[in-house]
């Protein structure tokens, strides 16, 4: 570390602290030529998740972006934050746990679909209309025969009749 006043380069460390959010450590030195004290911090030089558009460009992983995206597809249904936020924790943990740095937003893309595929059909169309940029009304009337045909293989709770009162 060079001396910021002799700009020397040996020094000693008087003292070490972890800073109070705990992500960087303070260290008071000492210059061993001229004696003065000064304040160095050490962080951890963080290497960005980075996300490959259909395009090529390239952008870093962030969880506020994909929030927003769940959120316009989620508008006015029955979705709490709570389930959102577990879309977005398991997306995050998706690109965290990958042996990559860069994943293309295609993965990502997939595990936000079947989250809300599972969730609900109304937010999983919304997302899925903007997300796989269908061309054409055909190409988006087909995905909803997909999801209707899903739908019917699976066993529907049956719900009782009402009886009607006798006046």
């Amino acid at each position: 570390m060079r001396c910021p006043f002799c700009a020397h380069l040996e020094d000693k460390v008087v003292d070490s602290r972890e800073t109070k959010d705990g992500d960087s450590i303070r260290r008071r030195r000492e210059c061993l030529a001229c004696g003065r004290r000064f304040t160095s911090y050490e962080k951890i030089d963080e290497i960005p998740y980075m996300l490959v558009k259909k395009g090529g460009q390239r952008e870093t992983f962030e969880r506020k972006k994909v929030l927003a995206g769940l959120l316009r597809a989620c508008e006015k249904r029955p979705i709490s934050m709570a389930q959102l936020e577990a879309i977005v924790d398991d997306t995050e943990k998706a690109v965290q746990d990958s042996a990559d740095r860069e994943l293309p937003t295609s993965e990502i893309g997939k595990i936000i679909m079947q989250r809300l595929k599972a969730l609900d059909k109304v937010a999983y169309v919304r997302f899925a209309s903007v997300y796989l940029e269908f061309e054409d009304v055909s190409e988006f009337m087909t995905e909803l025969k997909d999801l209707v045909r899903s739908r019917e293989r699976t066993p529907q709770p049956v719900v009782a009749a009402k009886k009607k009162k006798k006046k």
